[in-house]
C-alpha cells in the first residue's frame, strides 16, 4: 500500500482515491464474495463499503492501518448486506468462488463451498479474513470490532466445523451411493 496515495485521498484527492479503489477493490471484493456467498450481495457489499471509506477517510488517523480499517468497513458492510438480505427471503444458487480446472478441483471446492455455507456468519468472516486475506488476529480484532479473544474463538470453532464437514463429506462418498430395499 502506498502511504502517500492514502494521504493524498485523506485530502480529498479523487484521483488517489480512484487508484486505492482500484489497486484494493479486488481483493475486497473477493473477501465480501467469501463472506456473503453471493457474487451480486457482494458486490452491493463493496460498492456501500467504497462510499463509506471515501466518506470516513479523512477520520483515518492510522494510515498505515488502512487496509485493516477499509477491511472492517467491508465486513461491516457484508453483515448490513446479510441482514437486508435476511429480510427480502431470497432462493438463489450460490455460485463457485472461481471456475476450477479438473475435476477433483471442482470436488474439494464443492466440499469448501458447503462447508463455508454451513457456518454461521461471524465463524465465515473470521475464517475468510485470516485464511484468504491473510489477516493477523489483531487485524480481524480491528476489522470486526470484536475483542481478540472473540476473534480466536470464533477462528476455532469456525476450523473445528469446516473440518468436520470436509470430514463428513469424505464419509459419505466413501461410503458410495445408498441403495434401498
Amino acid at each position: 500500500m502506498d502511504r502517500s496515495l492514502v494521504e493524498r485521498a485523506r485530502r480529498g484527492d479523487h484521483d488517489a482515491f480512484t487508484a486505492l479503489a482500484l489497486s484494493g477493490g479486488d481483493q475486497l471484493f473477493r473477501v465480501a464474495r467469501l463472506i456473503l456467498r453471493d457474487s451480486e450481495r457482494a458486490e452491493d457489499a463493496v460498492q456501500e463499503a467504497l462510499i463509506r471509506i471515501w466518506r470516513e477517510l479523512p477520520r483515518l488517523r492510522e494510515v498505515e492501518r488502512y487496509e485493516a480499517w477499509a477491511m472492517r468497513i467491508v465486513v461491516n458492510a457484508c453483515r448490513d448486506e446479510s441482514r437486508r438480505a435476511r429480510r427480502r427471503v431470497e432462493m438463489r444458487v450460490l455460485p463457485d468462488i472461481e471456475a476450477p480446472d479438473t475435476s477433483a478441483e471442482v470436488i474439494a471446492r464443492e466440499r469448501l463451498n458447503r462447508g463455508l455455507q454451513r457456518l454461521p456468519l461471524e465463524q465465515r468472516t473470521v475464517l475468510v479474513l485470516h485464511h484468504y486475506a491473510g489477516l493477523s488476529l489483531a487485524d480481524i480484532a480491528s476489522a470486526t470490532g470484536r475483542p481478540i479473544g472473540t476473534v480466536k474463538s470464533r477462528l476455532s470453532y469456525a476450523i473445528a466445523s469446516m473440518r468436520g464437514a470436509l470430514e463428513a463429506d469424505e464419509r459419505t462418498e466413501r461410503a458410495g451411493p445408498r441403495r434401498s430395499a
